[in-house]
């Protein structure tokens, strides 16, 4: 990786590799020369339409070339972008235009006209609207391929990246482009991703997940291939056969959908090396079927945060070693948990987890009181720590258990229960594809628990065999009161159950 900006890397990749293919998509298969070329255009058109260093540019694209051409462009013109999916809604879109303050957006060709006009009526500062479509259109103010352009140093934004805000406002989440170097160190660091790796991404390239594989992949020469048909598991299986896939990054709800499809068998996956998982918990009850399903594969189970990207991983070699464990923590990282009062706690205690390293987040963009909340002081004289809110359980080793989110704990008869280990006892119930665990307001208990619950095709499980399952394995207060068996349930953009939606019935 060279360079002190975050698209040094994919340029230089353009100048070593140009007839390397780069990125396998809807839109064709692109070489390092073409998407290079793309990116260069379109930062001259950036900057015709007034886009200064600093500008916040607003993506709002499809999982195809033009979105990766998009990242590139804007960094190149010294801008910061923010991407969004483009199942956004108006509303949303509008909120984070103003928030921001952006001056340009970039959308799709199909982007409707009259939603257009509408957005430039209540944000004055939007000054260019960019469509997809025109992604190889001019060359007037172009950066060369060597990343000479505007000034710009590792201190300023690279991206505002916007929390899911199930609850509430969503954040900006601000990162420099120090901050998303030293993420990608730290995960290049252990994943050991190559040149020659032919990375598949199913995953949205809008979320930190998806995007920093992306990033990744185009700074290191590799080729990416953007599966967009992350709905139909049998056309992402057949994605990672043809194109002979090596670095494959999942969800649960995506995992066990792969592991439920019959034909799976079937395609042949013998190039693929490395498996991952993070967004949510990995159920321990898919552990031995992905080891049946790709048994030469290396998986990585990972936890980490919009807020400063990765923070734990944990070895292939300790998967069934430490079931539930999410690791340790990543390379030049320290984190430790501390109790109520912020005191550190020793090995084998329950706090909340604390993170200290150059991949922690600026802060919230433009929500001062929101960001001294997560941002306190550190051990060293004006330097900001993250606390992530996030309770968790280490072993004598120091291995990381993920607990619960401290808003997410279910206080009912006087108890608190963690959602995650009602959660790992239903998937152990036979048929069990997806579930989610939540507290509903009861007049009598304060909150009761409730579970949400997908079934398999063909399985024939009732909410009684499940609360039975849970009553002859878990304490009393834990067993929940109501089961629903749901024909789906709803998930984030990156895969994340929205457990804030089950909550309010939404």
């Amino acid at each position: 990786m060279t360079g002190v900006l975050l698209h040094h890397a994919f340029e230089s990749a353009c100048v070593r590799l140009p007839r390397k293919e780069a990125l396998v998509c809807r839109s064709g298969r692109w070489s390092y020369a073409d998407l290079g070329a793309r990116v260069r255009a379109m930062a001259g058109r950036l900057r015709a339409a007034g886009v200064q260093p600093g500008d916040r540019v607003v993506l709002v694209l499809d999982s195809d070339a033009p979105y990766a051409v998009a990242l590139h462009a804007v960094l190149a013109c010294g801008g910061v972008f923010v991407p969004l999916p483009p199942t956004t809604r108006l509303e949303r879109l509008a909120f984070v235009l103003q928030d921001t303050e952006a001056a340009a957006m970039w959308v799709e060709e199909r982007f409707p006209t009259s939603d257009e006009q509408a957005l430039r009526e209540r944000c004055p500062a939007l000054r260019a609207v960019l469509r997809a479509s025109a992604a190889g259109d001019g060359e007037a103010g172009v950066a060369g391929p060597d990343g000479a352009g505007p000034a710009r140093i590792d201190e300023d934004l690279a991206a505002i990246l916007y929390t899911s805000g199930s609850t509430g406002r969503p954040k900006g989440v601000m990162l420099s482009h120090r901050n998303m170097l030293s993420a990608w160190h730290s995960v290049q660091a252990y994943l050991g991703l190559r040149e020659d790796d032919v990375i598949g991404l199913a995953l949205p390239p809008t979320f930190s997940y998806g995007l920093y594989h992306l990033l990744m992949g185009l700074g290191l020469g590799a080729k990416v291939v953007l599966e967009h048909q992350a709905a139909f598991p049998l056309k992402v299986a057949q994605a990672i056969e043809r194109e002979r896939v090596t670095v494959f990054p999942t969800v649960p709800t995506l995992l066990s959908s792969l592991l439920g499809l019959p034909q799976l068998g079937q395609c042949d996956h013998g190039a693929l090396r490395l498996m991952s998982n993070a967004a949510a918990a990995l159920p321990q009850t898919l552990v031995p079927r992905l080891r049946t399903a790709w048994p030469r594969v290396r998986f990585f189970s990972m936890y980490g945060m919009t807020e400063c990207k990765r923070i734990s991983y944990l070895p292939p070699e300790e998967l069934e070693r430490r079931p539930g464990s999410v690791g340790r923590g990543m390379p030049n990282q320290e984190h430790w948990l501390v109790d109520a009062a912020g005191r550190r706690l020793p090995h084998g205690s329950v706090g909340e987890l604390v993170v200290r390293g150059g991949h922690v987040m600026r802060g919230y963009w433009r929500r001062p009181q929101e960001t001294a909340e997560r941002l306190r002081p550190g051990s060293l004289e004006g330097e900001k720590v993250l606390h992530t809110g996030d309770l968790f359980r280490s072993d004598d080793d120091g291995f990381l258990y993920f607990v619960a989110r401290t808003d997410d704990i279910i206080k009912t008869r006087g108890e608190k229960v963690a959602p995650r280990e009602v959660e790992e006892t239903i998937h152990e119930v036979a048929g069990i594809v997806a579930c989610a665990v939540v507290g509903v307001p009861d007049p009598l208990l304060g909150h009761a628990v409730k579970a949400f619950v997908t079934l398999a095709p063909g399985a024939t499980t009732t909410s009684r065999d499940i609360v039975r399952h849970c009553q002859a394995t878990l304490d009393s207060h834990m067993v929940p009161k109501y089961v629903d068996v749901v024909d789906e349930l709803p998930v984030t953009e990156s895969g994340k159950i929205r457990h804030a939606a089950l909550r309010s019935g939404s």
